[in-house]
Parts: C-alpha cells; structure tokens; sequence
C-alpha cells in the first residue's frame, strides 16, 4: 500500500491532488477540517468539494483533523507509518487582509501547522517526498520595486533581467513589506527548506502565482479569479483595490501545478524551491480578466475601483519557471488565460445552476 497524504484536501488544490493522485494508484487520506468557512464565511465552505470527493473517489479517505492538533496529526501518521510515500501539504489561510485581523490564527495555521506536517513526516515517514504550496508572497513587495511602465491595460516591464521570462528564485526575500501572511508562510517556506537541508529529507516548496480552476470556491479575500467569475454571472459588484486596476498576475491551472507536483514526487531532490505560476504563458491584469469575463457573460460587469492597494500586494508578477522546467523537461503548461477563465465559467454556472 502507497499513501498520499494531503492537507486541504478539499481545497482548490488539494481536491485535484486527491483525484490525481487517486488515479495513479495511491491510498489518499485527505485532511481538511473546512477551516476556509470560518476564514471567509459559508459562501467559501469546501463541503461540496469534500462530498464530491468521498462520493466519486473510491479509494480516498477523508479526516477532518486539524494541521495544528499535533496529537491528531501524529496519530494519523502513527496509523499509516512508513506506508506514507508523499505528503502533499496545500492547506493554509491564504489572505492578507485576514491575517492582519487574527494574527494568532493566521500563523498558528501557517507556520505551525506546517511543522506538525514536517515533524511529522520525519518521525513516521522520513522517506516520504514532502511537497508545500508556498506562495510568491514570501518576496513580499520587492516586485513593486522593479522598473514597471504603465501601459493601457496593464503594468509591464522592460528593459529588466526579469522581463522576458519573469521573476526567479534569485530575488531577495529580506528588507521588503510582506504583510503578516506573507511572514507565516515565509515560516512555513524556510522550515520546509530547513526539514530538506538539516534532516535530508526530499521537500520542495512551489511558490505559486495564482492557483486557479474550476474547483476554486473563490471569495473576494481569496481567489481573485474564481470571484470575478462568479461576481459576472451573478451581476454582483466587483471592487478593484488600487494600481489604476492594471496589476498583473500569472495564473496557474490546478491541474498543471498537481502535475508538477506528480514529476516532483517522481524524482525528488532535497530542500528545493521553485517559482512556479502561469509565466508568460498565462497572464492577465485585472482590466484584462474583467474584460474576458464580460465577453463570455455578454454583459458589463459592475464593478468599481478603490484607490488603495491591499498591503504588500504585487503590481506585476509573472513567474520565471524555468528552473522547475529544467530539472523536470517533460512538464509544460497546458492552460492559457483564456482557458483558464473559459472552465471557471462552465463550473461556477453548473454549481450555481444545482
């Protein structure tokens, strides 16, 4: 029996690492306890998620175990023991704006739930490949310092060592405003990298751009994608927080990052950090998605502009993956901007629709 082990299992990304890993054979526990209800209200809960999963996924085993409960978590290692092969670990709070409010929460989720995920995995499974869903928010605002230029529709950069592919592991994570999410998942990031390097353990961190998909239960503190979808179908008013609305993120499809995760877990390699996102290949400004959100509903969106930026948020981001891409060719991304936002579409109708 091979285990996967994954946190937030009903998430956005771990919902698709449940069914990936599932159809490659795995025994998949999932552990999520639908904190993102309480982060972000009932309009965010994953239980439907959950459902889906324990309906149509024979051999997933769902626990509603809290990452931060260090005698929970040990004993669901002490069951399953040295059978754990890969421990996919997705679950976290993921707002800015909600992190300043609960400080506590935020980092207790953050950073200590990811060291009852690591000590864990070191004392029951040390050989298991141990993967975490870091974010480009460990930079903090360093990007805004780069030489953007103000186009129509968006921010861009030129005549930069960052232009052309994006931005890559080398930038610095010191003397920059990350804000107090940012600071817990930099705890979470450097222990992961520290459990690698100290302990020789095979971890990775996947510092993501935007995590997007159809199985995205967006809010408008989380999932800027999936909420801009859903505020279109519904006629519902969208606010835009600060750059004149042209901001520019990288978004990464669910699938392509399970995958990636899939090729690391193939041939791991110890303490490594990848920038990982859309790239030039998937990318958009918020006037960008806004604009191709009312072009497949057929109708103006409502929505408003706020002068005031969220703190520590990024006027550009679009992630260099090259470094991923060279010590894993056969992986590429499948997704563009267009499809991406196309599936968010088709699935946000159907579920609103049922």
């Amino acid at each position: 029996m091979s285990v996967c082990i994954v946190t937030g299992s009903a998430g956005l990304i771990g919902s698709e690492a449940s069914r990936f890993f599932a159809s490659k054979g795995f025994d998949v526990v999932g552990i999520d306890n639908d904190m993102r209800q309480v982060f972000f209200g009932a309009d965010a809960s994953t239980a439907w998620s959950k459902a889906k999963l324990v309906r149509e996924v024979p051999n997933y085993t769902h626990k509603d175990i809290d990452i931060r409960d260090t005698a929970a978590v040990e004993a669901l290692f002490t069951t399953y023991g040295k059978d754990i092969t890969v421990v996919l670990h997705t679950a976290a709070q993921p707002s800015h704006d909600w992190a300043a409010r609960d400080p506590f929460t935020d980092f207790s989720v953050n950073a200590n739930g990811t060291l009852n995920m690591l000590e864990m995995t070191r004392r029951h499974a040390p050989e298991a490949v141990f993967i975490f869903t870091s974010t480009n928010k460990v930079y903090g605002d360093r990007p805004n310092s780069l030489p953007l230029v103000e186009e129509a529709e968006r921010w861009e950069l030129r005549n930069d060592p960052f232009a052309e592919h994006g931005i890559d592991e080398t930038m610095s994570i010191d003397n920059t405003l990350h804000s107090l999410f940012g600071a817990s998942k930099v705890a979470a990031d450097v222990l992961v990298q520290e459990y690698g390097r100290y302990f020789g353990m095979r971890t990775a961190c996947f510092r993501g751009g935007c995590l997007t998909g159809s199985g995205h239960s967006g809010t408008e503190l989380h999932g800027f994608l999936a909420y801009l979808v859903q505020c279109a179908i519904n006629s519902k008013p969208y606010t835009v927080f600060g750059y004149h609305g042209k901001q520019v993120r990288d978004n990464i499809h669910s699938s392509d990052l399970v995958n990636a995760f899939w090729h690391f877990a193939q041939a791991p390699r110890i303490a490594e950090v990848y920038n990982i996102g859309g790239g030039r290949h998937a990318n958009c400004s918020m006037r960008e998605a806004i604009a191709m959100c009312e072009d497949l509903t057929g109708r103006p969106m409502q929505w408003s502009y706020n002068e005031t930026n969220r703190v520590g948020d990024h006027m550009w981001w679009i992630s260099d993956i090259r470094r991923f891409q060279s010590h894993f060719p056969d992986w590429s991304l499948r997704y563009s901007i267009r499809d991406i936002i196309t599936e968010i579409h088709g699935g946000q109708s159907e579920r609103l629709a049922s």
